[in-house]
């Protein structure tokens, strides 16, 4: 519940940024950047891409990664620890590009902003990592859930599009978290769906086959464009200000004869599901709402992809609504059209079928879209992935990044749950030499385990097994010298340590990195101050597997 709060919080700041930036536009709508003259447009995208260019060329390439992508990649490699710093320029870099018309999303800074609020959280209470990777999901669902109004897809979108995994255990926290950001959110910006429409449905079963044909045209134009975001992403390498000026420029020239693709496009949304968009602007905004956000995106912009995938969707629907109602008769409803456009084209970008249905009904209130969605949504998400083999935008970006996302299912598994829950709590710390009457009381307490002390270092120097130290002393004859454990005749095990906070799956690669047979589990309780906790040895790995695979 308070990820929830805290992240409603920072979204709702952040959109009133963003609002409060647009509200100065001459117009009557929010993004009415159609109401700017020639001039002014231009001028407006390429100030705000020089701005962020020397605004943000100053930083390291790690610290400008932003949006989904960085949130995915930290639960990759870093247990979902996402840094303050990022999270900064997101909210700045966003909220300017946003208010000067760059062609992208606002989803997508929503997502890292309330991933790091409920991320930095757990950090300050020190939770494991495997609790963080939870609130990390909790914030994603938060995020969707207050840009949208939409809490169920909010956490399908949490399961499917970040986690990738749908755990009992997670499902709860999240759903709480997008339940209580909705709720905050509707106080400040009122319960309507994101876009109001005019009731429609299907008239005709024959119209299976017109979403059939709909879905492969939208598999096929999803494809190209997730191609066309990893072809502006190969210019990796030129500087980062001139990346920024070269997708402001793309915009700018797109907005001269089109102003439509300025900025996120939800009002040309609504305005092509009340039929008040000519078909050829919609062919024509395909085009350029497909390279504008893909330039954006791929070249840098702090913006997201989300947004733009949904106009995508809506012109491409559009489109096609307006073809059948020409070749079949006034039957065909094209603003039903127009949001089966929009959930198949999310889907298939995104290769989240289940996120885009539950988005698109929640975002119209309209269960009639129900069964024809499930069918154009999964033609669509088929095409892209089987006929052209794509993958999700999101996946393909950290395919170049080098990651292999989500982890193979055994990491996956092991890093589900927390160090403290398979380790052993049965030992007992001694000095690397101890007298015969210390390890006879030692041997007393039956532990399971002998965690011998580094003198040198105040630390840890190796673990053994007690009987070996029972066996040792049956058999001596010098009662009365010191018993040296590291001379002990027997299996002693090389150690190394790792946070009480660490998941199995940092266990296991810290035992295979180290090349040690047992790990020291330590809890930090004071500053300089971290008492072994417990011990973690491959066995008690292998035994977690075991029992619950």
């Amino acid at each position: 519940m308070f990820t929830g709060i805290l992240t409603a919080g920072v979204i709702i700041s952040f959109r009133y940024v963003i609002d409060g930036s647009l509200a100065l536009l001459p117009g009557q709508g929010a993004e009415d950047f159609e109401g700017l003259p020639i001039t002014e447009r231009v001028m407006l995208v390429m100030a705000g891409a020089l701005l962020l260019g020397l605004l943000l060329n100053r930083y390291s390439a790690s610290a400008r990664r932003v949006g989904v992508v960085h949130v995915m990649e930290r639960l990759s490699l870093h247990q979902g620890r996402l840094p303050l710093r990022n999270a900064v320029i997101q909210f700045i870099g966003g909220a300017i590009a946003l208010a000067t018309g760059q062609s992208g999303g606002r989803e997508g800074p929503a997502i890292h902003l309330g991933a790091t609020a409920a991320s930095l959280m757990g950090q300050q209470f020190r939770l494991p990592n495997n609790s963080l990777r939870t609130l990390v999901a909790c914030g994603t669902a938060a995020a969707i859930a207050s840009s949208f109004n939409t809490p169920i897809a909010g956490v399908i979108f949490a399961m499917e599009v970040v986690m990738m995994e749908y755990t009992i255990a997670s499902f709860v926290p999240i759903i709480v978290a997008s339940v209580t950001s909705t709720l905050i959110t509707q106080y400040f910006f009122g319960n309507e769906p994101a876009f109001m429409v005019p009731p429609s449905h299907m008239h005709s079963l024959f119209e299976v086959f017109y979403l059939i044909i709909g879905g492969v045209l939208i598999g096929g134009i999803a494809a190209a464009y997730i191609q066309m975001v990893q072809a502006f992403a190969r210019l990796a390498e030129w500087p980062f200000w001139l990346r920024l000026l070269l997708a402001g420029a793309i915009t700018a020239g797109a907005a001269v004869l089109l102003p439509q693709v300025m900025g996120v496009g939800y009002d040309t949304v609504n305005e092509i599901m009340v039929a008040q968009v000519s078909i050829g602007i919609m062919f024509a905004l395909v085009l350029a709402k497909a390279v504008t956000s893909a330039a954006a995106v791929g070249l840098g912009m702090p913006v997201g992809l989300i947004g733009p995938t949904l106009m995508l969707g809506a012109a491409v629907g559009g489109i096609f609504g307006n073809s059948l109602v020409y070749w079949q008769g006034a039957e065909i409803s094209v603003p039903f059209y127009v949001m089966l456009g929009m959930c198949a084209m999310m889907g298939a970008v995104l290769q989240a079928p289940l996120a885009a249905l539950m988005a698109v009904l929640e975002m119209t209130a309209n269960t009639n879209l129900m069964m024809p969605a499930m069918v154009i949504i999964v033609v669509a998400t088929l095409i892209s992935s089987q006929v052209f083999g794509q993958r999700s935008v999101f996946i393909t970006t950290l395919n170049t990044l080098g990651l292999q996302y989500p982890p193979n299912p055994v990491a996956l598994h092991l890093q589900r749950a927390g160090v403290t829950a398979i380790m052993d709590r049965s030992f007992l710390r001694l000095d690397a030499n101890i007298s015969l009457a210390d390890a006879q009381v030692a041997l007393k307490q039956q532990t399971n385990w002998i965690v011998v002390n580094d003198d040198d270092s105040n630390g840890v120097r190796a673990v053994l097994n007690p009987g070996d130290l029972a066996a040792f002393i049956e058999e001596r004859e010098d009662m009365d010298a010191d018993i040296n454990l590291l001379q002990l005749p027997g299996q002693r095990m090389d150690v190394t340590t790792i946070s009480s906070q660490a998941t199995v799956m940092q266990v296991q690669q810290a035992l295979t990195r180290t090349q040690v047979e047992a790990c020291c589990v330590t809890r930090t309780t004071a500053p300089m101050i971290t008492p072994v906790v417990g011990i973690v040895t491959q066995n008690h790995i292998d035994n977690y597997r075991n029992l619950t695979e």
